[in-house]
């Protein structure tokens, strides 16, 4: 229920998220009751509109978000000082299947991509060059330079290097994500050509890695190890990329069907408006993207910790929730296992902007992924299978997750934001912000507004609008992050280095 000045979420809510900043002293009218402030309070912080004994809990989206750390009257300001999360250690969970049957029309609506030869699509043509080890950074930024400078990109989207910092002295768990990730990178449709440069003494092997990729076009992906060049390994990379670049120039974008796209799905610098605005909107295009045959995949899975019920029922299949109880509780097993509490959340910019436990914030960030059954579930590093919503293993961090949902196969991640960030991984990044106060303050930054919706903005008209410029985006337009140049990878990281 929206008012003037704030919006009750749900009806079972006990607070309200402020649309305005409010002085103590002003009152406020919920469900005919008068209310009045405690507190100064910020825009997109909550305002208490019950009294709650200590230790009960206080409901935000219909779910606890915490519980009072002490007695709290009707009118206070609700924020990480007062309100203490309910989460501890690994749960036990039980199956509650729910079956919500999406009443989306099937619309039929294509975008102009590239076509490679294993029948997956490119939303960019782009030649890579992947260091199988950190050791070649070097080498392969000078390549990319010289690359660039040769051709000047002429008929194709982008020229870029990736830089690591992995490929050796790790063990196990870490070196296989890191193997997994670059394989994941080299295979990605996005490009048209990919050089893999290796030093050669590496952990991991080039002819190894190689056999990796299993059955991959081999003129459009090629080995250069630099320890076996006699002489310049320049030059030779240069003789090589050139092929590359040739063969890439001649693609040409093709008419798709929208089941071809998969988006990623991810939430940074999130603030009190993420839950009421960017996040439903991008949950609605996910929505709407499964209807056409299309893909979404959702991670970060720290921040589904007190919302993971809603996800684990929506899964298709009891199997498919044995793997999200395992993806949930496998992870919190991670955190305890270094000494660290699982509810260890919101950032210091979360909740400067409204966001106060763990649980306020992974009931806002789940919002992303509509209300579409749950078809997959994968491990870091995996590559798509399922189509449809799938969930991905993967953490928080803006740059580790992005780099998991490009991996595994994504050709657009859609980025919702209150605060602003400038970054992007090594594929399209589209920021969408939460106000308008940010859209308007960093257009350098934000490629579509959401806060459009508490402005009197329809759901309908604004996913509208959305649907469009995520086509176009697909189609070629570039975002913000590609404008500037803003794109690198991060993988993650658990054990020790050697």
């Amino acid at each position: 229920m929206q008012q003037s000045s704030f919006i009750k979420i749900n009806p079972a809510d006990t607070v309200v998220v402020c649309l305005r900043p409010f002085k103590q002293g002003e009152t406020i009218e919920v469900d005919g009751r008068r209310i009045e402030v405690c507190q100064d309070t910020p825009m997109g912080h909550k305002l208490l509109i019950a009294d709650t004994p200590e230790g009960s809990d206080i409901i935000k989206y219909g779910y606890p978000i915490g519980h009072a750390r002490s007695a709290l009257t009707a009118g206070t300001w609700v924020n990480e000082h007062n309100l203490k999360t309910n989460l501890s250690g690994t749960l036990t969970y039980e199956y509650h299947p729910v079956d919500e049957q999406l009443q989306i029309p099937f619309e039929g609506r294509t975008f102009e991509g590239y076509v490679r030869k294993n029948g997956e699509v490119g939303v960019r043509n782009e030649i890579w060059i992947v260091p199988t080890v950190g050791c070649v950074n070097g080498i392969a930024e000078r390549l990319s330079h010289q690359l660039l400078a040769e051709t000047g990109c002429k008929g194709i989207d982008a020229i870029h290097a990736w830089h690591h910092n992995y490929g050796c002295s790790q063990l196990s768990g870490d070196h296989e994500n890191t193997r997994k990730v670059l394989r994941d990178i080299v295979l990605h449709p996005n490009a048209g050509g990919v050089l893999v440069l290796g030093l050669g003494c590496e952990n991991n092997q080039p002819d190894d890695f190689m056999a990796l990729l299993g059955d991959y076009d081999k003129s459009r992906i090629r080995l250069l190890v630099t320890q076996r060049v006699d002489g310049d390994e320049v030059e030779e990379g240069m003789r090589i990329l050139r092929e590359l670049y040739a063969t890439a120039r001649e693609d040409k974008r093709e008419t798709c069907a929208l089941s071809k796209l998969r988006v990623g799905l991810k939430c940074g610098g999130s603030d009190g408006f993420s839950g009421i605005t960017a996040n439903p909107l991008v949950g609605e295009f996910s929505d709407y993207l499964v209807v056409q045959g299309g893909t979404s995949v959702l991670t970060e899975v720290p921040e589904m910790f007190g919302a993971e019920t809603i996800l684990m029922n929506r899964c298709e299949s009891k199997e498919l929730f044995e793997q999200t109880v395992h993806l949930v509780n496998d992870f919190k097993e991670y955190f305890l296992s270094h000494g660290e509490p699982v509810g260890e959340n919101p950032s210091p910019g979360n909740k400067a902007g409204g966001i106060s436990t763990l649980e306020d914030k992974a009931l806002g960030c789940t919002q992303k992924c509509g209300r579409a059954p749950v078809s997959g579930v994968m491990a870091y590093g995996d590559r798509l299978q399922a189509t449809g919503l799938n969930l991905l293993s993967a953490p928080g961090n803006d740059l580790v997750a992005s780099t998991a949902l490009a991996s595994c196969g994504c050709q657009i991640v859609l980025f919702t934001t209150g605060r602003g960030t400038p970054f992007g991984t090594f594929i399209p990044t589209m920021k969408i912000s939460t106000n308008t106060p940010l859209y308007t303050r960093k257009p350098n930054w934000i490629d579509f507004n959401a806060g459009a919706l508490v402005e009197g903005t329809s759901m309908k008209e604004l996913l509208a609008q959305f649907i469009d410029k995520i086509i176009a985006v697909a189609s070629g337009a570039p975002t913000r992050n590609e404008q500037n140049g803003y794109r690198e990878i991060s993988i993650f990281k658990n054990g020790v280095t050697l």
